[in-house]
């Protein structure tokens, strides 16, 4: 049968029976018990990689809604097979070897590999007892001495499974990136019919609002059954950080967002269930309410991503939190990362030799003002919360005399573009790097489209560039010379199946802090598809801040 390479990725179809296509060993697992039924409802995934090998990761669910969290499995571990090849076709096969899913873990895999050639595409599937995976592709990063030609990098962030379908996903696989940033909100706490758009949800959780390890890996597991989830999955390495949704809204260190004594449990448990069900290093194994989350993924000498926490570390918000002006906001005492892995940032600037350095990270970092007069009205949730903070990071890149600062952001909900300065009161001062914000998978629904310059707060923060409402990702693409942004829109999210239209395009210019405007195309009346054309309320709120 001939498969092209964008069907086997694509489909979420296994390939054939383990004996007649894999050539993988028979399997003796289901003399241990019960034989399995179909296994692999989750998918497979990758990730982290570096220029000697990857994670894999997929987790054995065949009743993946079942409400103990454990996927319908038996009370026993399981041995699985893996296999990574050349081609997609699995013709040249450099590696294989068994893994054990066992019961303790929600019988998640992690297959942490070394060795491979730096550089090369890949391509990878699973087997329990009879049942064969899906087909993932996955690549390692160049050569660490190397400067790559280019890298095609896609990010994503806040994917509301009630609020729309993931189409999104899908068509950012369907571009085929060679890396994918998930920058937070992966998944949602929220019972059913809590969290709810202007006329309804389309799609409902099941169970209650995650708060236990069951109801974490049930959540995890239904966000992972979506299709157009699994393809993005499949398609690319991702490298993953959360934010606040993943254990609850607004949380910060060992602050919940109202009093909750068993906020650590709870904590503990998202962490957990987080780690089984992402395709990451052993480095990240919880260990009760700590996780290691920030790490770097380098890109030969093109670049190095900073992959943060601004979670786990953080002083609690400001002024109760909200859009204040704030002055305590401006404590230098106050630290949105933390004292160490501040400390880890600073020094990989100074190490770094890369020709980009990227912070993939999950609130706003520039300023944005919403008040028009004298006073500075911020989100305590953001950046603007934790000025010296931001201010000792942006004075570190400069003092370490790093070629291409860029900050990658999710949580709003919406697409923007800034440029960064020192001197927010002071529009003159010069520009010193860039920020790039994706929209959000699904979150707040359909959204609409605005003219690009309209928005309100423009008027009072220039070096904000440009803003849009609709949901999507942002697709990069990395040279030594520029780095290319597409702000890519979907119509809707409310109804399946929805196209992808590049709303508008910027460029980073080598050692050009800021950002210049390549294209600005508003969404064509064909697109609608009954949403309206201009956003009324210009997104005048950040979505972030407006609570269930």
């Amino acid at each position: 049968m001939s498969l092209s390479r964008r069907t086997i990725l694509l489909s979420g179809a296994a390939i054939g029976a383990a004996g007649a296509v894999t050539g993988l060993p028979a399997a003796a697992g289901a003399a241990a018990g019960r034989p399995l039924a179909y296994p692999f409802t989750l998918g497979v995934a990758s990730g982290d990689p570096d220029h000697e090998g990857f994670v894999l990761w997929t987790r054995l669910a065949p009743q993946p809604l079942a409400e103990d969290g454990l996927g319908g499995m038996p009370d026993r571990d399981v041995p699985v097979h893996w296999e990574l090849a050349a081609d997609e076709r699995f013709r040249h096969v450099v590696r294989r070897g068994i893994a054990v899913a066992r019961a303790r873990s929600a019988h998640s895999v992690h297959v942490e590999l070394a060795g491979l050639l730096a550089g090369r595409e890949y391509f990878y599937r699973f087997r329990a007892e009879l049942h064969v995976s899906p087909t993932g592709r996955t690549r390692t990063a160049p050569a660490p001495w190397t400067m790559p030609a280019a890298l095609a990098m896609g990010f994503a962030s806040c994917s509301q499974y009630e609020h729309g379908y993931f189409t999104a996903y899908r068509r950012l696989a369907e571009t085929e990136p060679e890396l994918i940033l998930h920058l937070g909100d992966y998944q949602y706490e929220y019972a059913p019919d809590t969290y709810n758009v202007p006329g309804g949800n389309p799609r409902d959780h099941e169970g209650p609002e995650t708060r236990t390890l069951a109801n974490y890996r049930q959540r995890h597991a239904q966000y992972k059954t979506d299709p157009d989830l699994q393809a993005a999955h499949a398609v690319a390495p991702w490298a993953v950080v959360f934010d606040d949704h993943e254990v609850e809204n607004n949380w910060a260190d060992e602050v919940p967002e109202a009093p909750d004594p068993e906020f650590p449990a709870r904590r503990a448990a998202a962490f957990q269930a987080y780690y089984e069900n992402m395709p990451l290093r052993r480095t990240s194994i919880p260990r009760g309410i700590d996780m290691q989350l920030y790490r770097r993924v380098r890109w030969g000498r093109l670049a190095t991503f900073h992959m943060l926490d601004t979670r786990q570390y953080r002083d609690d918000q400001a002024c109760g939190d909200g859009y204040r002006d704030c002055a305590a906001a401006s404590d230098p005492a106050r630290s949105i990362t933390g004292a160490a892995q501040e400390a880890w940032l600073l020094d990989g600037f100074r190490r770094s030799d890369a020709q980009w350095d990227i912070l993939g990270q999950q609130v706003f970092f520039a300023q944005r003002d919403n008040n028009s007069g004298p006073l500075t009205v911020t989100s305590m949730d953001a950046w603007d919360g934790y000025v010296a903070s931001r201010d000792r990071i942006t004075r570190g890149w400069l003092a370490a005399g790093v070629r291409n600062p860029v900050v990658l952001t999710g949580d709003v909900h919406a697409h923007w573009a800034s440029d960064l300065k020192l001197d927010y009161a002071d529009p003159t001062s010069r520009t010193v790097g860039t920020e790039l914000v994706c929209s959000s998978i699904t979150s707040t629904g359909d959204g609409a489209d605005s003219a690009s310059g309209s928005h309100p707060w423009f008027a009072f923060n220039p070096h904000l560039r440009f803003q849009n409402n609709l949901r999507g990702y942002v697709r990069t693409t990395i040279t030594p010379g520029q780095l290319t942004a597409d702000f890519d829109v979907l119509p809707y999210v409310s109804r399946p199946d929805a196209p992808a239209y590049t709303r508008a395009s910027f460029v980073i210019e080598d050692r050009v802090p800021g950002l210049h405007q390549t294209a600005d195309n508003p969404l064509p009346s064909a697109l609608r598809g009954g949403a309206p054309s201009v956003d009324p309320g210009q997104q005048t709120v950040d979505q972030e801040t407006v609570r269930p």
